[in-house]
């Protein structure tokens, strides 16, 4: 499986509040469709999908949201691609390979424009970076 391309269609961040009593950050991916691109390739056994997803970091209580949508396009031979499109189709469900493979795409993607966001609008990171330490500091 190859990794053709990505692109955002929607980046949204909202800070509602300034009280951090209680905050908890989440995140949730969403798959809501997956689709054959129709692209002639030269070799006929290659086929293109887009995968829509969209990706959210929530703050409770009401802190704050950031939410990117956008498509992942994937190659694979055709087998392997009748095969995501077909269980796609039967229940909405992919298999476990290719979920591996487009969740990790997301979350590589999203994670850093989300650490950029957040950034910007003086939100608390979603992820821990890591920090240097004296040799015999004790961690917070």
């Amino acid at each position: 499986m190859k990794f053709i391309g990505f692109n955002f269609n929607k980046i949204s961040v909202e800070r509602f509040s300034n009280s951090l009593e209680g905050l908890k950050i989440n995140t949730k991916i969403d798959i809501s469709d997956i689709k054959d691109v129709k692209e002639s390739f030269t070799n006929k056994d290659i086929r293109l999908i887009k995968a829509e997803f969209q990706y959210d970091v929530i703050y409770d209580p009401g802190f704050a949201n950031i939410t990117l949508s956008g498509e992942v396009f994937v190659s694979d031979k055709s087998d392997v691609i009748n095969e995501i499109i077909k269980k796609w189709e039967k229940d909405k469900s992919m298999p476990d390979d290719f979920k591996v493979f487009l969740f990790n795409i997301v979350l590589r993607k999203c994670n850093l424009k989300s650490l950029e966001l957040e950034e910007e609008m003086n939100l608390p990171l979603h992820l821990p970076l890591p920090l240097v330490r004296k040799e015999n500091q004790k961690k917070e």
